[in-house]
């Protein structure tokens, strides 16, 4: 028997980060902050992001290219990692992240790719609650409450699927 079934999530949008709350605010400042240390200079797509923590710690990631072009490293998972490895065990409240090419900040919200989007879940179900993303363009700003909206059909619960 064929089931159909809807997939369907609500996201917030803003045309600026000063309409965003004041701790979603500071962390966009800080992933604007972490762009300086993007190493990106075979695509010129730098890329910054700020991870807060329940401890209230703000751990900052940005993009490392490599001239072996797959061993570089995005921004989301460079703070993600690191925020694992500082603050073992410590559950994320938010994720910002921003970028810019040729150091001039892009005008649409840039979005995870679909391994940070799959670390960032894997993120979430270690700290058992879901967190916020929010991805900050020049012209707009896109809140999404809930990591797992970012990749529904995600790799997670591997063991439980295999039993």
């Amino acid at each position: 028997m064929t089931k159909s079934k809807e997939l369907v999530f609500q996201y917030k949008e803003y045309e600026s980060v000063n309409e965003l709350p004041a701790e979603y605010r500071e962390l966009t400042h800080k992933a604007k902050e972490a762009l300086a240390n993007s190493y990106s200079p075979y695509s010129e797509f730098a890329v910054g992001a700020a991870v807060l923590l329940d401890n209230n710690e703000i751990v900052l990631g940005s993009n490392q290219e490599n001239g072996a072009y797959p061993s570089g490293l995005c921004a989301e998972r460079v703070a993600l990692f690191y925020a694992g490895s500082k603050y073992p065990g410590v559950p994320v409240k938010a994720m910002a992240v921003t970028a810019s090419f040729k150091e001039n900040p892009i005008a649409e919200p840039v979005s995870p790719c679909g391994a940070c989007r799959q670390v960032m879940i894997e993120t979430q179900n270690i700290g058992r609650k879901p967190y916020t993303t929010i991805m900050v363009g020049k012209n707009k700003v896109v809140v999404v409450e809930d990591a797992k909206f970012l990749l529904p059909f995600n790799f997670s619960n591997v063991k439980e699927a295999i039993k």
